[in-house]
């Protein structure tokens, strides 16, 4: 069963490799989890699926591979099972009263072949008796009854407790390209940035030539390396206030995200349009204000940029000198945007705005025509997940 649940998930297009698959196959070895479907299937999600684009078929292909099965042991024909094994399992998940009961009725094994045999037998749906499986009886097989030997079949929770199993149909949440953002979905993203480099001191063993120097050598010849380091630069705008108040919370997940993904991270917020002045603090940002020309000239070119903001104001704040809400604005807004874009080549703009409102908000029109139309993306998981595409190009 487990090699037919990995082939359906190649089959379904989850890029699921030999090697993960095998790595699973040892967690199950080491009895890393009991025999419960669910438990398993939280392990193979965390040992299989890489990208959490991919949940959704994988859920669709456990949800058809393992249907109806609480344990993995389900999956298996008993009459298969060796008697050690199965009595090593009864041992395991049952209680002593609980095995003197079905040692009373002629233990488990013969619990289960009445039920293969009921399965054969009965052609329709039963409630209520004592032999068929159905509802509401006192049967060892089914729901809603009660029997304290019996097999639970199609009861969403157990009444009494006291089943020896459960065959309950599960479910599992889809997910999907345009779900909310959180911190980890744009983490997961994110991690499209990383460039490693080895940089800094040799304070790491390097195993591999360690083990070639000393068996070249005839004595023990330690190698040292660098530490594997992120070497990206992420420049990181952030629009406050006003229209921009609605999204607070995806804005905080965001920078919470940002900041953890990203170690060389540098931060400044503006209001509506980038003028001629950024800031760190929104608390002090009438008095303490950085010229964005020294941000222009501090940052080198390499750094990737990120612009947040909806993009949302009037046009003159963009197309004007001193069409800023806030200051009287030398230049115009557009300009600074302007420089930005000579400035990196590498950078994009997320906008929490829904993308079909996008032709219909003249400001925002403008500053896709100045960034360039394919540099600005909407502010989903598919769209951040393609903005980290574009800067890692």
């Amino acid at each position: 069963m487990f090699l037919k649940f990995f082939n359906e998930l190649r089959e379904a297009k989850v890029p699921v490799t030999l090697k993960e698959y095998l790595a699973l196959m040892e967690a199950m070895d080491k009895q890393v989890i009991d025999m419960d479907v669910e438990d398993f299937y939280y392990l193979s999600r965390a040992a299989l699926v890489k990208d959490e684009r991919n949940i959704d078929k994988f859920d669709k292909v456990f949800g058809h591979t393992f249907k109806g099965l609480d344990s993995l042991a389900d999956a298996v024909d008993v009459q298969d099972l060796p008697e050690e094994w199965l009595r090593k399992m009864t041992e395991k998940f049952l209680t002593k009263e609980e095995m003197d009961e079905i040692e009373a009725l002629g233990g488990f094994e013969k619990l289960m072949e009445t039920l293969q045999e009921r399965l054969k037998e009965q052609k329709e749906r039963h409630e209520g008796g004592n032999k068929w499986i159905g509802t509401g009886g006192t049967s060892p097989f089914g729901a809603n009854g009660y029997n304290p030997e019996g097999v639970r079949i199609g009861q969403e929770k157990s009444r009494h407790r006291r089943a020896v199993k459960v065959w309950d149909k599960r479910e599992f949440k889809n997910y999907d390209d345009s779900v909310e953002l959180g911190t980890r979905n744009i983490k997961v993203a994110m991690k499209r940035l990383r460039k490693w480099a080895r940089t800094g001191a040799h304070d790491e063993l390097d195993l591999d030539q360690t083990i070639r120097n000393t068996a070249r050598k005839g004595y023990l010849d330690i190698e040292m390396r660098p530490e594997k380091r992120n070497t990206v630069s992420v420049l990181l705008l952030l629009d406050v206030g006003g229209s921009m108040d609605p999204y607070v919370r995806i804005m905080e997940e965001l920078f919470s995200a940002a900041r953890s993904e990203i170690k060389n991270l540098e931060y400044y917020y503006f209001h509506n349009c980038p003028y001629e002045g950024l800031w760190k603090d929104n608390r002090r940002r009438m008095n303490n204000r950085i010229p964005t020309w020294d941000v222009l000239n501090k940052f080198p070119s390499d750094y990737k940029v990120i612009i947040v903001g909806d993009a949302t104001m009037s046009p003159y704040e963009i197309t004007y000198a001193g069409g800023s809400v806030e200051h009287w604005n030398e230049e115009a807004g557009g300009i600074w945007i302007q420089r930005f874009v000579e400035r990196y080549p590498n950078l994009v703009w997320l906008n929490p705005v829904k993308e079909g409102a996008w032709e219909y908000t003249g400001s925002i029109k403008l500053i896709r025509e100045l960034i360039g139309g394919h540099r600005m993306f909407e502010l989903t998981l598919e769209g951040l997940d393609e903005a980290m595409k574009e800067l890692s190009r």
